[in-house]
């Protein structure tokens, strides 16, 4: 099974590389015998079902955007802010009076950590999701794409981790 898995991802890859700039690489779903990506990778199972489709139809930057956008909403809500984007999540995360407290914020450490993740999902979404957003020319592959997601399910089993859920 092991094998038949790397044959996928080796598959997976080297189409992704003969695809030229913006040709859409379809990937088909995994059979019964091998597991998907997502499994292999831990992709958190609450991102929306588009995501994975969109993954599989080699829509990669589009599966990214689609993650971040679904994270957003979700600080938007356990905040009760109506900001999004990198706002959002500098007000939501503040380690001085945080709309969404990851820690209890009695050590320094503790206040440290708050402030880490304040820049870490503010960081996310400037840096990740506002190319794959805003701009045409941003082309993915699976692996970054993959990458992303993850990237996305830690901060998604963070919010988890603290009592969001």
């Amino acid at each position: 099974m092991a094998n038949r898995l790397k044959g996928f991802e080796a598959t997976v890859r080297a189409l992704s590389k003969l695809a030229l700039p913006g040709t859409v690489v379809k990937i088909e779903p995994a059979s019964v015998e091998t597991q998907h990506p997502f499994d292999t990778r831990n992709i958190h199972p609450k991102l929306p079902p588009k995501v994975r489709k969109l993954f599989d139809d080699g829509h990669f930057a589009e599966a990214t955007s689609h993650a971040f956008k679904f994270l957003d909403k979700k600080v938007e809500k356990y905040s009760g802010l109506s900001d999004s984007g990198f706002s959002l999540m500098m007000e939501a995360f503040n380690s001085k009076n945080p709309k969404i407290q990851l820690t209890p914020l009695k050590t320094q450490s503790e206040q440290d950590e708050q402030e880490g993740y304040r820049f870490v999902f503010a960081g996310g979404i400037k840096a990740i999701r506002n190319p794959r957003a805003h701009e045409f020319s941003v082309v993915d592959g699976p692996d970054t794409c993959l990458d992303h997601l993850s990237f996305v399910s830690l901060l998604l089993r963070r919010l988890e981790q603290a009592g969001f859920a």
